[in-house]
This record gives C-alpha cells, sequence and structure tokens, in this order.
C-alpha cells in the first residue's frame, strides 16, 4: 500500500514539473530583418573604424570610400567655370564697342537724310550710310548670341560639376537603419566595389518571434492582438514577455524541418509573427513560446 502510494506521488510530482511544458500555444526562434549596406562607389577604403556589435544611427557614416580624384575633377571643372564666365567680360566690352560706333553712325544717317532732303547729299551717300548701320546692328545681335553659348557652356560644366558632387557624397556610405553591427565584410584599407557588401546590420529594438500554430488554433489569433511570451530563464523557469500578433502568414505551409520529429514536420500550420519589444535579453535566434 505504501509502495503504491509513493508511485502515484512519484506521478504527481512528475506531472507538475512538466505542466510548464505543454502549457503555451506555440514555439518558434526570434529574428529580424537583416539590411546588407554596400558601398555605391569603387575606391580603397579609406575611413571605416566600427565594429561588431557597435550601435548605429540612421544616417550615420559608416566608411568613406577615397575620394581624391573627383575632387581634383571638380576642381578642374571650376576652373574652366571661371574661364568661360570670363569671356562674358570682353563680350561686354565688344558689345559697348559696337554700340557706340552704332550710336555715331545712326547719327551720321541723320544728317546724310537731311542733307539728302535739301538735295546735299547724294542717294549713292545715303545708300552708304544706311549700310553702315544696317552692318553695326547685326554685329550687336551677333554679339549678343555668344551670351547664349556661353551660358549653355556654363550649364554644360555646372551639370557636370553635380554629377561629381553626387558622386562624391555617394562615397560616404550611411546607414540605412538603425541598429546593430551584426557582422563586417571588409576592413580599412581594402579596395571596395559597387554592390559589395560592407557590413550587416538589424535593429534589435524589437525582435519577432516567429511560430506555427495549426488550423485549429487560427481563429484565435488576430493581428494586434497582445499575447504572452515566454523565454528560457532556467531549466524549470520562464520570463514572461508582453508582444503583439503583428503578421499572419495567409497560406498553410508544412512544419519547418527544424521541427525535430517527423509527426510533427508533415503537418499543414501557418507562420505568425508576434513582435516583441526588446530591452536586452532577446538575442537573435533564441528560442521562445507564446501564449494566444
Amino acid at each position: 500500500m505504501k509502495t503504491a502510494y509513493l508511485l502515484i506521488l512519484a506521478l504527481i510530482t512528475l506531472t507538475a514539473c512538466n505542466s510548464g511544458d505543454g502549457t503555451s500555444d506555440a514555439y518558434g526562434n526570434f529574428e529580424t530583418e537583416e539590411t546588407i549596406v554596400s558601398s555605391e562607389m569603387s575606391g580603397k577604403l579609406v575611413h571605416f573604424e566600427t565594429e561588431l556589435g557597435e550601435a548605429i544611427e540612421k544616417g550615420e557614416i559608416i566608411g568613406v570610400v577615397d575620394t581624391l580624384q573627383l575632387v581634383l575633377q571638380i576642381q578642374k571643372l571650376d576652373a574652366q567655370k571661371t574661364a568661360v564666365q570670363s569671356k562674358k567680360v570682353n563680350i561686354n566690352a565688344q558689345l559697348e564697342v559696337l554700340k557706340e560706333q552704332l550710336k555715331n553712325a545712326q547719327i551720321t544717317q541723320n544728317r546724310v537724310k537731311s542733307m539728302f532732303k535739301d538735295k546735299a547729299a547724294t542717294q549713292q551717300q545715303l545708300d552708304d550710310i544706311d549700310g553702315k548701320v544696317s552692318v553695326i546692328e547685326k554685329q550687336v545681335k551677333s554679339t549678343k548670341t555668344q551670351f547664349i553659348l556661353v551660358n549653355e557652356e556654363l550649364n554644360v560644366l555646372g551639370a557636370q560639376v553635380e554629377i561629381l558632387t553626387d558622386q562624391l557624397e555617394r562615397c560616404k556610405i550611411q546607414s540605412p537603419i538603425s541598429g546593430v553591427i551584426l557582422e563586417k565584410y571588409v576592413e580599412k584599407g581594402e579596395l571596395v566595389t559597387p554592390a559589395k557588401a560592407i557590413v550587416k546590420l538589424a535593429d534589435i529594438s524589437e525582435l519577432d518571434l516567429r511560430v506555427y500554430v495549426s488550423g485549429s488554433q487560427l481563429p484565435h489569433v488576430k493581428i494586434g492582438q497582445q499575447v504572452e511570451v515566454f523565454v528560457d530563464e532556467t531549466k524549470t523557469e520562464n520570463q514572461a514577455l508582453t508582444g503583439v500578433v503583428s503578421w499572419i502568414s495567409p497560406e498553410a505551409e508544412f512544419t519547418p524541418k527544424i521541427i525535430q520529429t517527423k509527426e510533427e514536420r508533415v503537418k499543414l500550420v501557418y507562420a505568425v509573427k508576434v513582435s516583441v519589444k526588446n530591452d536586452g535579453r532577446l538575442k537573435i535566434g533564441m528560442p521562445g513560446e507564446v501564449n494566444f
């Protein structure tokens, strides 16, 4: 009788110890979207002081590609713009001379016309002065068109400067997100090319617990629903956190291969993401449980 009593007590104790394993509705691992940052320009990486695990703010400069050649090209174009700009001074000087010549010719033209009326000048003289005035007027007009050509040349040079300035800005490798550096793929002084990965970043301020629920559980899960999340604290105790259902897969799939038993792997389930604020306790890949 005493033996039977001890056996029953042992079964009750065993059941109590394992009760925590069966209370959760779903199990999974924490994950987050990872961002690969690449260089947009080719060249030597002259600045790259970041370290693994370092927190980076959005827009912060991670590294800088050598900019010397671009700076020299911009300086060359600026000198060309100055030279072209000086052409306007010469054109203005020519224009002033022509305007003065035109003014004197028009005075002479008016005098000859008056003399022609009084029959003190010949038709030939009138035709000559009219022709001279016409030639000077055309010269003035032609000289003014040189301003258009100079301005167009300046616009071309300005556009080239803008292109190089944009490339100069792209030499700065900026972080597209706020996050933590998970991986470094190059070191300072190495040559980089466009699309070559520099670092891997992830925002770990909030992680997603990806779990899988059965079709029978699905009606009890809704986007925006607040749920209980548990992570291991010790072998027998869990830490409780609060999470929010942020995504539910619209299609069923087979249970992922990471599930240990074949019986579980062949079941159709729905993937669900639960967003959890990370106070530093959560890590990417850490297992977790959820109660809906």
